[in-house]
């Protein structure tokens, strides 16, 4: 139940995103660009970024739904029991490891981050690039993990997994943004 006083019975994102199009227009925007635009790491990868990061915040909804997005992208859903439990033995690809690791410090312990940290996602053979996109998706996942959380979205996992499972594979983040724009006559 969300926290709203204008709609204490809202459990969904696109509830709230309907009551403030304008604010989650430029939301969505910016996560499309950011999981979606041109980038190093594939969106399989970006999305595992995105889920991630949430289950290290313990947002549900967000980790829920990004699950399964993941995997319409090639990831395998498997791997994300693995890497809660060890993201050394998870069977997820080893370039990757290094930027999971950073993701999860950055998530629980942003004043930490070394430049070491850094390095690691480097030596891994990224570029520049890929950096500045790891650290973008753990920034936009951190905001949308605050943003869910702090409104009062209360929905089970597999409504969120279904949500996240129909839309965000087909029409994305901008399809979303733009469904806003249209019921709002833009």
């Amino acid at each position: 139940m969300s926290f709203l006083p204008s709609s204490p019975g809202l459990t969904n994102l696109t509830g709230v995103f309907q009551l403030y199009p304008e604010r989650a227009k430029l939301m969505l925007y910016l996560i499309d660009d950011i999981l979606r635009g041109d980038s190093p790491l594939s969106v399989g990868e970006r999305e595992l970024i995105f889920a991630y990061g949430s289950a290290q915040n313990d947002c549900d909804f967000c980790y829920s739904s990004h699950r399964p997005v993941a995997a319409a992208f090639g990831i395998d859903e498997s791997i994300f029991d693995e890497l809660l439990d060890d993201i050394d033995s998870a069977s997820v690809d080893a370039r990757l490891k290094p930027i999971l690791r950073y993701v999860k410090k950055l998530t629980l312990t942003p004043s930490k981050m070394t430049q070491a940290d850094a390095e690691a996602i480097f030596a891994a053979g990224w570029d520049e690039q890929a950096f500045v996109d790891v650290v973008s998706i753990c920034a936009v996942q951190n905001f949308f993990n605050r943003f869910v959380d702090g409104i009062g979205i209360d929905v089970d996992s597999e409504t969120a997994r279904q949500t996240g499972a129909k839309l965000l594979p087909t029409i994305g983040y901008a399809g979303i943004a733009a469904k806003l724009a249209e019921a709002a006559g833009d």
